[in-house]
Order: structure tokens, then sequence, then C-alpha cells
């Protein structure tokens, strides 16, 4: 393996990991990171349900159920 791919390996590839840097900017990057994950995570619910119909109305029906049973 020549010298240079095993140093890129073992390179981070995130910037922050060098060392701390400004609190906010690291909040920052984070809360984009987070929103990033969230609408990935809710693309992939959406398709998993619309190729599997009948389990995403089971779910659903399920979901109802503990909702009416729930006690305020």
């Amino acid at each position: 393996m020549p010298d240079g791919e095993e140093r890129k390996r073992d390179q981070p590839d995130t910037p922050d990991a060098g060392g701390p840097q400004d609190p906010q900017e690291t909040e920052t990057a984070r809360r984009r990171r987070r929103a990033q994950f969230l609408r990935e995570l809710h693309e992939a619910k959406a398709l998993r349900d619309r190729v599997q119909p009948r389990r995403a109305r089971a779910a659903r029906m399920r979901q109802a159920m503990r909702m009416r049973t729930f006690r305020w």
C-alpha cells in the first residue's frame, strides 16, 4: 500500500476533531447535523410506509389503540 493512501486513512474526517474550537460554531454544526439526520430519518420512514403498506397500516392501528387506552 502506498504511503499516501495510508496517511489519508489515518487523518480524521471531521474538521473539529483536531482540537477545541469556538463552542458556538460547534453547537451550530451539531444542530445542522441533527437536522439533516432527522430529515433523512423521516424520509426513510415515509419510504418504508410506501413500500410496506400493510405493516404501516398495522402500526397506525396499534398506535391508535395505544392512544385510545391511554389514561390522562
